[in-house]
């Protein structure tokens, strides 16, 4: 246990900070479960829908240092792949 008050306070903020980047991480995660739920077997509509707010979620994580920008822009780009993908497929069948 911390001694100095400084550190007692650090101890706060740091678990008000955790328990934040634990709220965007698992909205991220939310989202991004969605998306690809969506991408699989519904309509072009949901499935774009569910990939604009995958996106929102994975900027606002990156804009908010949660998650670093190239993991965001990692994720971002193999989203796109998998949409693109299965709209090529949607279009053929």
């Amino acid at each position: 246990m911390a001694n100095h008050k400084s550190a007692i306070k650090r101890i706060r903020r740091n678990e008000r900070a955790h328990q934040h980047n634990r709220l965007v991480i698992t909205s991220m995660r939310t989202h991004l479960k969605g998306a690809r739920a969506k991408l699989a077997g519904s309509s072009e509509a949901d499935a774009q829908e569910s990939l604009r707010k995958a996106v929102s979620a994975l900027d606002h994580a990156a804009q908010k240092g949660v998650v670093h920008r190239n993991n965001a822009a990692r994720r971002k780009s193999r989203l796109m792949l998998a949409y693109n993908k299965a709209a090529a497929a949607r279009q053929t069948a």
